[in-house]
């Protein structure tokens, strides 16, 4: 019997040509070429070769950058880059380093070389967007870590219980979806530690904007927190510690206004015994479970079968607006969470870990940065109402099976694009050929 022609397996060949799977990071080569980037770290103290035929220093950050947008959640995954030749021909790096090059880059990092490249880096990069105001998201997280590595300290970890972990600080601007700032800290601190000095060098590198508001979760609510942006005139809304005497005064509040079908807010002023004689506006929001059995919030008073149906988010302002619009207006934070996720697990936040702790900050730091370049692409070549995650980015725009020939003393990029998606990646890059700065974005 003649074997079915549909189910014979088809025939192969080998080939010694350089092809690539990620064409398409032509798009980001020509985003760091225009955007100026390159040249702003020529202007920066990163180290320097201890050679002469040692790597270039933004040869490194580019290739490492290449490795997060592709994918690389460690060190030992930049060999995606260092074994792709066409990769090399598209940035023009004549070769690209082993894993212990990138660590030794790192290592070199220290606290003082972390506080003046990365503020200056973020400082440059923001003037390059004609925003004037902003809201700033201030957020910690957690970061599991298996190994002893410095700075990993057994603290909050509500993932891991027990295990080892840094701490990062971040502060985001809101309308862009981009990190402002970002450090690392040991996983034994609380929420709010350090969280000063860190607001000030935020503050510093978004000098010429203003803080229209300033959103942050109830690790930093406390008096202290509050002084130092009152201080400031800065607007914020705070999600509230949960005090037993703030819980007193929540029981017994009464004017209940309805929200929405199982929303109902209140407010009312509160002081606690270490305010110093000074109350804030609480805003307290419940929801109904019956009614909405999705709804967010702690259940404060199971005791109380008047009250047990129900869930409460409290928030400290100094703002004048009505109830309900204090209430939308924090909500938006929860985008702030929508970047850690992505920061964690599509640019490998949680990798990239060295033994020395100013060594992993450094190399967190520029993966912070690398997210702002992703972000800038997003926002200039891709557009439209839908917020692509980089993992979406990747699949559509990257991963493009490529090769390069040659035209007389031309070299080709062949992007393997089939007919009808030809003219929406000719859109791309002829968005990122028009980019100048400042930078154009609209928010």
């Amino acid at each position: 019997m003649q074997r079915n022609s549909k189910n014979s397996l088809i025939k192969f060949e080998y080939t010694g040509k350089d092809i690539t799977a990620w064409g398409g990071m032509r798009l980001m080569k020509e985003v760091l070429d225009k955007s100026g980037v390159k040249e702003k770290f020529q202007s920066l103290d990163l180290p320097k070769p201890g050679s002469n035929i040692g790597y270039n220093a933004i040869d490194l950050i580019e290739s490492f950058m290449v490795c997060v947008w592709l994918g690389g959640v460690r060190f030992s995954h930049t060999a995606f880059v260092r074994f792709d030749e066409v990769l090399k021909e598209i940035f023009g790096w004549k070769r690209v380093a082993s894993i212990s090059t990138y660590t030794r880059f790192f290592r070199k990092f220290s606290n003082k070389r972390n506080n003046e490249v990365y503020p200056e880096l973020n400082r440059w990069f923001f003037d390059q967007i004609p925003i004037k105001k902003y809201t700033m998201d201030v957020d910690s997280t957690v970061v599991t870590r298996y190994g002893d590595q410095e700075g990993a300290k057994v603290g909050y970890n509500p993932r891991k219980p027990g295990r080892n972990s840094h701490h990062p600080l971040i502060a985001f601007v809101s309308e862009l979806r981009m990190v402002a700032n970002a450090w690392l800290r040991p996983g034994n601190v609380a929420s709010g530690s350090n969280v000063f000095e860190f607001l000030k060098e935020s503050i510093e590198i978004l000098k010429d904007k203003q803080i229209g508001l300033l959103r942050a979760d109830s690790g930093f609510f406390g008096r202290k927190f509050f002084e130092f942006l009152e201080s400031r005139a800065i607007n914020y809304i705070i999600a509230c510690k949960m005090y037993p005497t703030l819980k007193n005064q929540i029981k017994e509040l009464r004017n209940w206004i309805a929200e929405d079908k199982g929303i109902e807010i209140v407010e009312f002023d509160f002081q606690a015994n270490k305010w110093l004689g000074k109350s804030r506006r609480m805003i307290v929001v419940r929801q109904s479970v019956k009614q909405r059995p999705k709804a967010v919030g702690k259940t404060l008073f199971p005791e109380l079968e008047e009250l047990s149906d129900y869930r409460y988010q409290c928030y400290a302002t100094n703002l004048d607006l009505p109830v309900g619009s204090i209430w939308q207006l924090y909500r938006g934070r929860a985008d702030a969470e929508n970047r850690i996720k992505e920061l964690k697990y599509d640019f490998g936040m949680n990798g990239f870990c060295m033994e020395d702790f100013w060594a992993t900050e450094a190399a967190f730091r520029m993966i912070c940065f690398a997210y702002n370049l992703m972000s800038l692409f997003r926002q200039i070549a891709i557009k439209g109402d839908v917020e692509h995650t980089l993992s979406t980015i990747r699949f559509k725009c990257f991963a493009i099976g490529s090769y390069i020939k040659k035209k007389g003393r031309e070299k080709i990029l062949m992007l393997s694009v089939k007919l009808p998606k030809r003219s929406w990646m000719d859109g791309l890059f002829s968005q990122v050929a028009d980019l100048t700065r400042p930078f154009p974005i609209k928010v």
